[in-house]
């Protein structure tokens, strides 16, 4: 066991609290945080030293173009070193998150008032930001093949032919964990470009991919898939940095970055913040032996809560997702009804994300985040189980 992950272990639930942060002070002071997706871990030793050079050098003020330029390059050699992706630096824009990225395709990328195509279920935001922005949304649930989660194709096939322009793809998928093959990536390209459509795609989950998997790049498969889809990308899940705000976008295609400067891309880009971006730049360069620690304890963990369950409840399905730190448990089979959400807050005093926020696919689920101290996640299950056992 290395220190790290020793450490890990002995995290405690005061501890948690006494951060102050939202997954562990939403719910109350006796409630188990499992909801939100961030974890419990802290993050690398390089970006707590990149922060602490910040403040230092009194870096506090809007963020400057050499540090974009720098942010740039280290993201395109992670992505030529990890998924053989190999992108030009200029290509590559800040962000303050994913969600701004979600917008800018919808407004800048997208036919006007045309619908938004979304496989489900699919990460909460997914579900309102393009309504804010007065758009239809086409769900298309997924489909069970081969014992797991796909992307139904001909359910996006019709949802084109209904108006819809651009799809929505989430890889890994939050909160299914589903880490799509070339095969599939493809199969979804042929489908798009049948019918002119577009692709945001959404891989802020990229560094947390299992052994047996292997993540790629949507717009890395080929020229067609590049050509129409712009992509989103961070170091805020796989090195905890969601708060600090900063994301990139990646713009594939000639027309598509002419666009971004014609369109004043740029105030999408503000808001990005300097200690992010400077976080993100630590992570993606120097951060990997940390980021393969934790990867490591995660696969364990995403193992023992299939011991866990099936112990303590049993009649929960569960497929250990292949990339993600998030469960997607089927809780049909305990035959609650109602918001499940609600059935473990109250009864377990575990707060986890309710089924139906994920979209109309999500009814009798509830998504868990399994990102903590394994003692914690142990006691997070016993409680869920005892709630169910007694209900």
């Amino acid at each position: 066991m290395t220190a790290i992950v020793a450490a890990l272990d002995q995290i405690s639930v005061a501890e948690l609290r006494r951060r102050g942060g939202l997954k562990w002070t939403y719910a109350g002071p006796d409630v188990l945080g499992a909801f939100v997706a961030e974890m419990d871990f802290g993050t690398s030793p390089a970006v707590e030293a990149a922060l602490r050079d910040v403040i230092a050098r009194r870096d506090f003020g809007y963020l400057g173009p050499a540090a974009v330029r720098e942010m740039a390059e280290v993201v395109a050699a992670w992505l030529a070193r990890e998924h053989d992706w190999v992108v030009d630096p200029a290509r590559i824009r800040p962000l303050p998150d994913v969600i701004k990225g979600l917008e800018a395709a919808i407004t800048v990328f997208s036919r006007p008032a045309s619908p938004v195509i979304l496989p489900t279920p699919a990460y909460m935001p997914f579900l309102t930001v393009p309504r804010r922005l007065g758009r239809q949304i086409i769900q298309v649930p997924m489909i069970t093949s081969g014992g797991r989660l796909a992307l139904d194709l001909d359910g996006i096939r019709a949802a084109f032919r209904a108006g819809g322009h651009l799809l929505i793809l989430c890889n890994p998928g939050n909160p299914a964990g589903r880490v799509y093959t070339p095969a599939e990536l493809a199969a979804v390209t042929d489908v798009v470009e049948q019918h002119g459509g577009r692709v945001f795609a959404d891989e802020i989950h990229a560094p947390l991919v299992y052994p047996g998997h292997r993540h790629t790049p949507y717009a890395s498969t080929s020229s067609a898939a590049a050509g129409h889809s712009i992509t989103s990308v961070s170091a805020s899940k796989g090195w905890n940095l969601a708060g600090l705000k900063c994301a990139q976008l990646i713009l594939t295609s000639d027309a598509d970055a002419g666009t971004w400067a014609a369109a004043g891309g740029r105030l999408a880009e503000h808001g990005a913040s300097t200690p992010g971006v400077r976080a993100n730049i630590a992570a993606f360069r120097d951060g990997g032996d940390w980021l393969a620690e934790v990867l490591a304890y995660l696969d364990g963990s995403r193992l023992l809560l299939s011991d866990l369950l099936a112990e303590h409840l049993p009649e929960v399905r569960y497929q250990p997702p292949e990339g993600t730190y998030l469960a997607w448990l089927d809780c049909r089979g305990l035959g609650l009804g109602g918001s499940l959400g609600g059935f473990f807050l109250d009864k377990a005093q575990v707060l986890v994300s309710d089924g139906p926020a994920f979209g109309e696919a999500g009814q009798g689920h509830v998504r868990l985040n399994f990102a903590t101290p394994r003692p914690i996640l142990t006691q997070i299950v016993r409680q869920m189980g005892r709630a169910a056992a007694n209900r």
